[in-house]
């Protein structure tokens, strides 16, 4: 058994076998219904089309509740090989229709996606329901898990008997008959409402673009920006006009250099408006509902609240230890930003305008501040990040420098959208470690934010070798003009290729522990930390190269990009930690205190005034109605980043006391830690990496939260 995070349920799916099935009554061969026959067993996106996943994913369920039965049914003697191992095995075709599938519906949706995805909801959760709160099976996985010392097997064996225990255990194996059935009836509701809030959230940012009438409105955005604008406004029949779309988080990128205030305003507004305006997208009841069924399942399982069944299985463990992280940065940061705010406030004033600081101002005044105080603006960087540039000088070097792997990209292999690209990745002696998907542009069939996941994934039970993707939200040039990437999409570019590595470097015996397969409060640390590498000075001058002049970013420029690592932290950190904070509150409540509808937006208010975070001028990274990674994988989870980062900063310390970007130090990185996956608990494999626990301090002094 695995836990699949892309379908954000809990389903009992696996990687491995294949056979023949029959027709889906399609007018083409469903490809699913055999494994892959392409290079590691990639999928024939070119064969796939919206009429096979429902019949696929029927049959799916069907053939993996027949294994499911098999083994329950079992009368020898429950043992490993019959019944953890057999449950690891099963699900073949399940696992490769959700796999493309919920992938797909992130990267490249269409409508007809949209309507199976909703229909597939409460069945798969059902399906889920079945497995997991089915007493023959749980009454196998008991005995093994009483027995588990006695039956001399290894200790990552041992681990995965442990899991799945602890897995049927939380999803409900020791209820009555009564309390099962309405778990599965709440497990149902929730997975059609998370599907719905997602759904609304990708709608209502394409129904939201902003509009412009004139390019003078536009004064300050680059002319390929405006161009871009321009062609936005022709694919949706706005000939003349001009289109800004939105991004998913609350602050836009925009604003940043459009000088025009009242477009600003209106911008930034629209954004925070999303889900909470009426009309067809509001999410605020969907959300609400949400919130009351996971609480009314975290009492029915024992829990005071959601966070408090969500977080036991995390490394922080408890709601107290998240709020007392949350709490002890949240004045530090706020203090930080509000010294941020005076030194804006100051430029406006002398600017010779006489309004107060506004939240959709704060982007743009603070390049201003950025050039007065380093004698640059953001835009300057730009020229010097083409992306494809980036990507292979850049994110692919320093994986060279510090792993030996090298990239030769591959132009055989299908892909579902025109500008996805392929790249086969092969260790230091030349043999093949995994292939590599990049899928960098924007698109209105996309869902917001940059993620990786993954196709296949590594096993020795399986054989099988990674198939990892990237994805951002990197707005596409003009036709035959340059991507031309802002210095915290290359962040996030090596962020997303962290993750990459977690799941390339995977080398484990079962499925369950593959690659990212950890506490979602570790799954972020390796990510950031391979954030490092994006200003370390060897690669940031292998890639930070003019795509005009081939020049090289000046080395007056290069430092100063270094120097201004702290500017602007108090925000950064303070929108986090306000979102962060926002999702605690909302899951540390019993079902008697959710907030309707109506109240959910003053909730949110009152939140951030008792977690002291409080900030008109700073709103939180994402508002509940478009929190998306609170509706999925990432509920009463968004503190992982800053509690990631704890470890982060202490390894980048560690980097630097060993040398830096040295292969000594990449190998044990990967051996000690990387490539385990899920097999050990995390914060022990962080332990054999570091040789202690880590310490808070580099955080601290990364932030200027001293």
């Amino acid at each position: 058994m695995k836990i699949n995070h892309t379908i954000i349920l809990i389903v009992i799916i696996s990687i491995f076998g294949a056979c023949t099935m029959p027709s889906s009554g399609s007018s083409t061969p469903n490809p699913f219904f055999s494994e892959s026959s392409l290079y590691l067993k990639y999928p024939p996106f070119d064969k796939i089309k919206n009429e096979h996943y429902a019949p696929a994913f029927e049959l799916g369920m069907k053939q993996h509740m027949q294994e499911i039965d098999s083994i329950a049914l079992d009368q020898d003697l429950a043992s490993f090989e019959n019944t953890i191992l057999a449950m690891e095995k099963a699900g073949s075709l399940l696992d490769r229709v959700s796999t493309v599938f919920y992938a797909l519906t992130s990267a490249h949706t269409n409508d007809e996606m949209e309507k199976v995805r909703s229909e597939m909801a409460p069945k798969l959760s059902a399906h889920s329901d079945k497995i997991l709160l089915n007493d023959a099976l749980f009454q196998r996985v008991n005995t093994l898990y009483d027995n588990r010392m006695d039956l001399g097997l290894d200790n990552e064996s041992v681990r995965l008997i442990e899991k799945y225990h602890t897995s049927f255990i939380r999803a409900g194996a020791k209820l009555n008959a009564e309390q099962k059935e309405r778990l599965k009836a709440i497990n149902s509701e929730i997975a059609v409402l998370q599907t719905n809030f997602s759904q609304n959230v990708l709608k209502e940012v394409n129904a939201l673009a902003i509009v412009v009438d004139s390019k003078e409105k536009l004064e300050g955005l680059s002319e390929s920006a405006i161009e871009s604008a321009s062609n936005e406004a022709k694919s949706r029949g706005m000939e003349g006009k001009y289109v800004i779309a939105l991004k998913n988080t609350s602050g836009q990128p925009s604003l940043s250099s459009l000088k025009n205030r009242e477009l600003r305003e209106r911008i930034h507004t629209t954004s925070l408006s999303r889900g909470s305006r009426g009309g067809e997208f509001d999410n605020r009841e969907i959300l609400t509902n949400v919130l009351r069924l996971r609480a009314e399942k975290a009492k029915l399982l024992g829990y005071e609240n959601h966070a408090a069944y969500t977080l036991e299985v995390q490394t922080a463990q408890t709601p107290q230890a998240v709020n007392e992280r949350l709490r002890s940065l949240a004045p530090k940061s706020l203090a930080n930003a509000k010294r941020e705010a005076s030194d804006l406030q100051e430029m406006i004033n002398a600017s010779g305008e006489s309004f107060s600081l506004s939240s959709w101002d704060w982007d743009y005044y603070t390049e201003k501040v950025r050039a007065e105080r380093y004698s640059f603006d953001a835009s300057q960087l730009k020229p010097y990040f083409e992306m494809d540039n980036v990507l292979q000088n850049g994110v692919f070097f320093a994986a060279n420098q510090l792993f030996g792997l090298s990239f030769t990209e591959r132009f055989d292999l299908p892909t579902y959208q025109e500008d996805v690209r392929v790249f086969e990745v092969f260790e230091e002696d030349g043999s093949t470690l995994a292939l590599f998907i990049f899928d960098g542009y924007a698109r209105s069939s996309k869902r917001g934010g940059a993620w990786m996941n993954s196709y296949v994934s590594q096993s020795k039970l399986s054989g099988n070798l990674p198939v990892v993707a990237n994805h951002q939200n990197v707005a596409k040039p003009p036709k035959g003009e340059p991507t031309l990437m802002s210095f915290d999409e290359v962040i996030t570019m090596f962020h997303e290729f962290g993750h990459a590595l977690h799941g390339m470097f995977s080398n484990v015996n079962y499925p369950y522990f593959s690659g990212t397969s950890v506490p979602r409060d570790f799954v972020e640390y390796p990510s950031q930390v391979n954030e490092m590498w994006a200003v370390w000075p060897s690669i940031l001058k292998n890639y930070a190269i003019h795509y005009e002049t081939g020049e090289p970013m000046p080395q007056e420029l290069l430092d100063k990009v270094l120097e201004t690592q702290k500017f602007n932290q108090g925000f950064a950190t303070t929108e986090y930690l306000a979102a962060s904070i926002l999702d605690q509150a909302l899951h540390q409540l019993n079902e008697s205190e959710i907030p309707s509808a109506e109240d959910l937006i003053a909730f949110e208010k009152q939140a951030l005034e008792d977690g002291g975070i409080a900030f008109d001028a700073v709103p939180p990274r994402y508002r509940s109605t478009y929190f998306s990674h609170i509706i999925g994988g990432y509920s009463a989870g968004y503190y992982s980043y800053i509690w990631s980062e704890v470890l982060d900063a202490d390894t980048v310390d560690w980097f630097k006391e060993n040398g830096g970007l040295r292969r000594e130090n990449g190998d044990h990185f990967r051996l000690s830690l990387l490539s385990r996956g899920g097999s050990r608990e995390a914060l022990s494999l962080y332990k054999d990496f570091r040789g202690r626990d880590a310490e808070i301090q580099p955080l601290l002094d990364r932030k200027g939260l001293n």
